[in-house]
């Protein structure tokens, strides 16, 4: 009985949440409430099955992905603390502003940490490259049959040709930050 009020958050929680990602007070509040919400075990935590159960990331074609982004490696659940962490680099970044901490870590939403979640979402293999099967496989997600493989293939190919400065036929991260759509 009360199993949710034994994981309200308490006050210390949400300035440190706040202090690292960004949100406010009442941002955090909300999203905890989606979060337990989403919280089938009510456990504290999230599977890869309660973010699959949200009609948005279920009809997302990078819906995967972006799920597999909220799990550190080897983990199959997250507690609320990185659940917002990883939300937080979806913030605009003109709100680093507001809560820059000149001490402070590089804030999660910085144009950096944003660079490299996203390059994390093509780098299916985690080796810090994006290879040409990598971005075939995320673009397939994007457009599904709408595009044939040759005419994918040819995309990819470019893709790879107009980024790839050092030749190793792949993209690295240096390499994804200064490409420029």
């Amino acid at each position: 009985m009360g199993s949710r009020a034994s994981t309200l958050l308490r006050d210390e929680e949400i300035e440190e949440i706040k202090k690292e990602t960004g949100f406010s007070h009442s941002q955090i509040t909300r999203l905890y409430s989606r979060f337990t919400s989403l919280d089938k075990g009510e456990n504290g935590t999230l599977s890869r099955e309660d973010f699959q159960r949200i009609p948005e990331l279920a009809i997302n074609p990078l819906g995967d992905r972006i799920i597999n982004a909220f799990f550190p490696e080897g983990e199959d659940q997250v507690n609320f603390r990185g659940f917002m962490r990883t939300l937080a680099h979806f913030r605009p970044i003109e709100d680093n502003e507001k809560s820059k901490d000149q001490n402070g870590p590089e804030p999660l939403n910085s144009r950096s940490n944003k660079l490299h979640f996203a390059f994390r979402l093509y780098d299916l293999d985690k080796d810090d490259k994006i290879s040409r099967d990598e971005l075939l496989q995320v673009l397939r997600m994007m457009v599904g049959v709408n595009i044939s493989d040759e005419q994918l293939g040819s995309i990819a190919d470019r893709t790879i040709q107009e980024a790839d400065q050092d030749g190793d036929s792949a993209i690295s991260f240096a390499e994804f930050v200064k490409l420029r759509c």
